[in-house]
């Protein structure tokens, strides 16, 4: 049996309706959600947050539909890119379980699928997406784990959107042929979310395959988060490795010891 989950729930300052939106989650057959705490660095004085754990944002946690276990609740953190400064790693990025940058220009775009330390790359859904995605910067983003996210909530929402997210996604699956895509929500209400299976039919419009669409809800996303337990690790690792350098004293050079046979003529005269 497929686990399906919905990577982008908005962190929404409302926290009863953003409780709201978890148990409905649950009750539509979501395993695993992830809050979105969504940075636009362009604005200024905006800091990057400090994520709510699971136990701060509900106490108990529902049950999932058809199954024994509580939903499952990350945290992901999208850093909105319109220059080059806007994507810089830091510490805070380690508190997040899922790391997302929404590249708004072909250059930042090329660089988000060739070197930026992702686990996703979020495409435009409320606009015409600025530049076409080019085959060479997604193969690059493919062979290097990293997941491409459709989310469908403008196309709900307004008539317009929904002819830019299906134009977007269109053009997107067309040059990765399917692979690596995600489906998500970005809610901020409740009676925005749909089920998994409906979001994989609506994968079929975005030109998926049956197979892709259905991945897209379920093993793309459990793969999206493992690439970020192995981003996290990685990053650990250099952390300690460059703090254990610092901390090693230089390594003194051993005196050079004299012959034996000098030493002996050094003593007779």
């Amino acid at each position: 049996m497929s686990v399906y989950m919905d990577l982008n729930i908005i962190a929404i300052s409302d926290k009863k309706r953003l409780q709201n939106i978890i148990e409905t989650a649950a009750h539509l057959g979501y395993s695993t959600v992830a809050i979105n705490y969504v940075v636009e660095p362009q604005q200024k004085k905006q800091q990057i947050p400090k994520p709510l754990s699971a136990s701060e944002l509900c106490e108990k946690l529902p049950i999932v539909q058809g199954k024994s276990r509580p939903i499952k609740v990350l945290n992901r953190l999208t850093v909105v890119a319109t220059e080059a400064s806007h994507f810089r790693p830091s510490s805070e990025y380690k508190n997040f379980d899922i790391l997302a940058v929404y590249p708004k220009t072909e250059k930042l775009f090329h660089a988000a699928c060739m070197t930026y330390d992702v686990d996703i790359i979020s495409i435009a859904t409320t606009e015409k997406q600025p530049f076409y995605c080019k085959r060479s910067p997604v193969n690059g983003a493919i062979e290097r784990g990293v997941f491409f996210e459709i989310s469908y909530t403008a196309a709900i929402r307004d008539s317009t959107m929904k002819k830019y997210t299906i134009a977007n996604a269109i053009n997107l699956v067309d040059v990765c042929k399917g692979k690596n895509v995600i489906l998500t929500s970005g809610v901020e209400n409740p009676l925005e979310l749909r089920g998994p299976y409906d979001i994989a039919n609506l994968g079929l419009v975005f030109g998926l395959s049956e197979g892709d669409a259905k991945a897209a809800v379920s093993t793309n996303c459990r793969s999206v988060i493992l690439h970020g337990e192995t981003r996290m690790t990685a990053l650990g690792i250099i952390h300690m490795m460059m703090k254990k350098k610092k901390s090693q004293p230089p390594i003194e050079q051993p005196e050079e010891e004299t012959p034996a046979v000098k030493r002996a003529k050094t003593e007779t005269l």
